[in-house]
């Protein structure tokens, strides 16, 4: 049985290639926009509504026509996605206009309309640009997604087909809670995630870097300066490296933990209203959203059961007995006691253990979960 998965690979454009990259990505821009602007007149633009569109503007402009309607028709094909999504995921919002310096240069080609030759991909009208070849396709790639980064490194990205690697049998289950102090803590102690702590290693650096830029901004007085923009660069390699060692840590951690059980059960746990907190540079620090999608990416990929617990009342809930404490914990407190049958344990452990116990009833939440189901025992404590 055969998987669809990405391989990534630097891109090496010259100045020609990377014009020409720009000039359709503002092409496919200034189409989304459009669909964004009938959108808001009250229309619901389909993606068969938005080709007879493309069509129409096709035909009127010629700067258009100068590029790739296959690019042009992935960005609606998208957006028509989007819009749908918007109306069936709850607190996704409606697509919003991108703007020309805020969003991220994303293009997408299907087969038909990029190829590879001689170690080069080669993309509609001519586009040739070198590959950084890192490791070989294992088939021929069916879309390549090309990218811009906040560095300005182009990225280009293939969907191709592989045989699905079978993971070694694996017996047992592992609950996880996500925290600030302990960006994961399991029933299993050995498997916590801590927290590590990259930004903050790299804060002084990082504030004189930000001080630069700051000092060197022009203001809306015409284009910034070359020390500026070398100022900024700075300032975002240091974020990216961050970032890259943090995933690197998430992604080795939910490795070991897929390897070892058979169900995760894992805390939904939404980090945003933490942006708004006197824990939001710790918390976008801890990158809980990175490790979450790491595990439940790699564990579905494996083959392993993967049930995610919603996080009402399991810091609240004894996984000894089920019994709810009659009071909130304060974030201070980090001790659970229970009321009917005294047990104690740390707050985020017992919370692992709860979460655990729900999801090997095959529910998603505690209030589904009855008391019947959780008998007091009287031998070890730590039992979930």
């Amino acid at each position: 049985m055969d998987e669809l998965v990405r391989y990534n690979f630097r891109l090496r454009p010259g100045r020609a290639a990377e014009s020409a990259l720009l000039a359709e990505w503002h092409r496919c821009r200034f189409l989304w926009n459009e669909a964004v602007n009938l959108q808001k007149s009250g229309n619901k633009p389909t993606f068969s509504k938005l080709s007879k569109l493309l069509t129409e503007a096709r035909g009127r402009n010629s700067w258009l026509r100068d590029g790739s309607q296959v690019a042009q028709q992935q960005t609606l094909r998208t957006y028509a996605q989007a819009l749908a999504q918007s109306f069936t995921v709850k607190g996704r919002g409606r697509p919003k206009v991108k703007l020309r310096k805020m969003t991220p240069v994303s293009l997408e080609y299907t087969r038909r309309n990029f190829g590879i030759r001689d170690g080069r991909l080669v993309l509609a009208k001519g586009v040739s640009i070198p590959v950084v070849w890192s490791r070989e396709l294992p088939s021929e790639p069916s879309s390549v997604r090309v990218t811009q980064d906040s560095l300005g490194h182009w990225y280009a990205s293939f969907v191709v087909r592989r045989p699905t690697e079978s993971a070694a049998p694996a017996h047992g289950g592992i609950g996880i809670d996500w925290g600030v102090r302990v960006t994961a803590t399991t029933t299993e102690p050995l498997f916590d995630l801590p927290y590590l702590g990259h930004r903050k290693r790299c804060a002084a650096e990082l504030a004189r870097a930000q001080r630069t830029v700051a000092r060197r901004r022009r203001g809306k007085r015409g284009p910034q300066s070359r020390g500026y923009q070398r100022a900024a660069r700075q300032a975002a390699k240091l974020h990216k490296k961050a970032a890259r060692q943090t995933q690197h840590d998430s992604r080795v951690w939910a490795k070991s933990i897929v390897e070892k059980y058979e169900l995760i059960a894992v805390e939904d746990f939404e980090p945003k209203f933490l942006a708004k907190s006197s824990m939001a540079r710790k918390a976008a620090d801890a990158a809980i959203g990175a490790g979450k999608r790491e595990l439940i990416v790699h564990g579905k990929r494996a083959g392993r059961k993967v049930v995610l617990v919603r996080p009402a009342y399991t810091t609240m809930t004894c996984s000894r007995c089920f019994a709810r404490a009659k009071q909130q914990l304060e974030l201070g407190d980090r001790t659970f006691r229970c009321h009917r049958c005294g047990f104690s344990a740390d707050r985020d452990r017992n919370a692992a253990r709860v979460i655990l116990a729900v999801a090997e009833r095959g529910h998603t939440r505690v209030d589904d979960v009855r008391h019947s189901d959780h008998p007091l025992r009287t031998g070890d404590p730590n039992a979930v």
